[in-house]
């Protein structure tokens, strides 16, 4: 048997790092996955998948990441039964991320970037 999940697209929001009670450091990041067809009204439709990244994979994600930049997740799929604080219980699936590459920065993450060396220089002189 198999549970195995490869997948490659933008991040909708900035990674947060936290740390859970036991002290492990944890992110949870959002990918934007474009459908490779297009539906009846001739349009990609995008599928948002909520990814959680645990340890040295939470990290660098959140220290190297932003809004925008394109990554490839490589990981398995969880479901678990939540209990909501009305006592409802409801199923959440999500990929559980065991390597995530990055492929390639926002255009408007570069620009901030650019941005924010030259201005590092000028401060130094």
């Amino acid at each position: 048997m198999l549970n195995q999940v490869v997948l490659v697209g933008r991040i909708v929001k900035t990674p947060e790092l936290r740390v859970t009670e036991n002290g492990k450091k944890t992110a949870t990041v959002t990918l934007a996955v474009p459908r490779n067809y297009k539906n009846t009204n001739g349009e990609y439709e995008t599928d948002f998948l909520d990814c959680t990244l645990w340890t040295n994979v939470a990290e660098n994600t959140t220290e190297y990441c932003q809004t925008g930049d394109m990554v490839g997740v490589k990981g398995r799929i969880q479901s678990r039964i939540i209990q909501n604080d009305d006592g409802t219980k409801k199923k959440r699936t999500e990929i559980i991320a065991e390597k995530v590459t990055f492929l390639a920065q926002s255009p408007n993450n570069k620009e901030e970037k650019k941005e924010t060396k030259k201005q590092e220089k000028k401060s130094d002189k």
